[in-house]
């Protein structure tokens, strides 16, 4: 119902005549009902401002039905009323002010923030652009689009710019949603159910920062990307930040609206990368330190096997982390997890029952890190003394002769070099087993080891 003020207060004299008629008592009139008004109408709630906080709370207690019954004759709506004190109309403004009409069940999640998002080669650029933003939102590259497969941190990095901003910048109002309930809420509108405020509007007034996650399910549904198109052209125009994400780059978005593939590739398009083992192995870390327990308590081959195991997404690599500790709770009670434990713990989530016997680069780089009292991050990560990088090239080399890997894959697997790196590694390697007598028996003790 939409009335003006003067048409509501005509309403309710008509209102106060039946009540004042049904009633049949002036001193029951004078004391309760005389000098109301109403202050708003709130839906399908008629707020009524009583002459005293009492007569609020008797005509609400007693001479409620009374008047329902005379407000439904007069207007032929069902409104239902609340009686209040004239102080509590503040209150209720602000509580009606502070209730966002859309998105109501669109919220940041706390944790996801930049300090607890591992840093590596496959998603520093992404970072780098996220954090950048956060100090300087609406202020330089607008839109952001972060697009990666599912599981490798874009959520992760879309939250922490909101997080980062509300905490630094308390005056922005940032909405985190996702592009699925973009397109819910804008049904709900265009069916008339959010008659109260147009969605467009709900934009330029209650958000500074939107982060839409996702973006890719607005494809091939017409009516709402024509309605974000015009949400995102006036945050654009009023200098309002504007983050997405996507599961591929928007030029290969077929169906998308071409205005706006057009704008998002006009803004920062950056991707995010599979990790490398060694990115794996530390976002593994994290998760082991967040969940409040000790790295020192896992065997370093166990680091090694699930970061490669698991390494192609970060959901996944989470999930086997959860299976493991599930298992030696529940199952096989320990406070030292050992490469044993773990592949009776994850048997049912790897293709093979018997991980460990099964050669792989993991078993290859345990093996050899145990050969020369080194751990198998050390010969997956960045350090190049003498002693680690002859390890390293030893690894290489039987990987590539053992397993017949390319270059390419075996330079992702140690830290992310390329394929030139692990081709000279292992050239090296060939190249003293024809003169030193060491490598050659160095080499022999490991294949022996290795196939056991």
């Amino acid at each position: 119902m939409s009335s003006t003020v003067s048409e509501i207060a005509q309403l309710w004299d008509r209102v106060l005549l039946k009540i004042h008629d049904r009633l049949g008592d002036q001193r029951v009139y004078d004391s309760f009902f005389d000098k109301t008004y109403v202050d708003s109408l709130d839906g399908s709630t008629m707020i009524v401002v009583a002459n005293s906080a009492l007569a609020a709370v008797i005509i609400n207690s007693k001479y409620q039905d009374l008047v329902d019954r005379c407000i439904e004759e007069v207007t032929g709506t069902n409104f239902q009323t609340k009686f209040v004190e004239k102080g509590e109309i503040k209150k209720i403004q602000e509580e009606r002010k502070e209730k966002p009409s859309f998105f109501v069940n669109s919220h940041l999640d706390g944790k996801f923030t930049f300090e607890n998002f591992v840093v590596g080669d496959s998603n520093r650029e992404a970072y780098q652009g996220a954090l950048m933003i956060s100090k300087n939102p609406g202020k330089l590259f607008n839109p952001l689009l972060l697009y990666s497969d599912s599981g490798l941190g874009k959520t992760h990095l879309m939250q922490a710019i909101g997080n980062a901003i509300r905490e630094e910048m308390p005056n922005k109002k940032v909405l985190y949603v996702a592009a699925a309930d973009f397109v819910d809420e804008y049904v709900k509108f265009a069916q008339g159910y959010k008659e109260e405020q147009s969605l467009a509007q709900y934009f330029k007034t209650e958000v500074d920062c939107l982060l839409i996650d996702d973006i890719q399910f607005l494809v091939g549904k017409k009516k709402t990307m024509e309605m974000f198109f015009v949400v995102f052209s006036d945050m654009e125009k009023s200098g309002k930040q504007i983050v997405i994400t996507s599961d591929q780059h928007p030029g290969f978005l077929d169906g998308l609206d071409d205005r706006l593939k057009s704008r998002f590739q006009a803004g920062l398009v950056l991707s995010i990368k599979r990790p490398d083992l060694a990115t794996s192995a530390e976002i593994l870390r994290s998760k082991i330190t967040a969940g409040g327990l000790d790295v020192n308590d896992f065997d370093e081959d166990v680091i090694a096997f699930l970061a490669a195991r698991f390494s192609n997404n970060v959901r996944e690599l989470e999930g086997a982390l959860n299976r493991l500790l599930f298992y030696t709770v529940n199952f096989k009670p320990t406070k030292h997890i050992t490469m044993d434990v773990t592949v009776e713990a994850i048997q049912g989530l790897v293709s093979t029952t018997d991980e460990k016997a099964r050669l792989s680069e993991s078993r290859i780089v345990s093996v050899v890190a145990d050969y020369y009292n080194l751990t198998p991050s050390q010969l997956t990560g960045k350090i190049r003394t003498s002693q680690i990088a002859l390890a390293r090239h030893i690894a290489m080399y039987l990987v590539k002769t053992m397993l017949q890997l390319p270059f390419t894959k075996i330079g992702q697997y140690f830290g992310g070099r390329d394929h030139a790196t692990a081709m000279k590694g292992v050239e090296k390697v060939e190249k003293s087993l024809r003169i030193d007598p060491d490598m050659r028996k160095a080499v022999d003790e490991l294949k022996t080891k290795l196939t056991k």
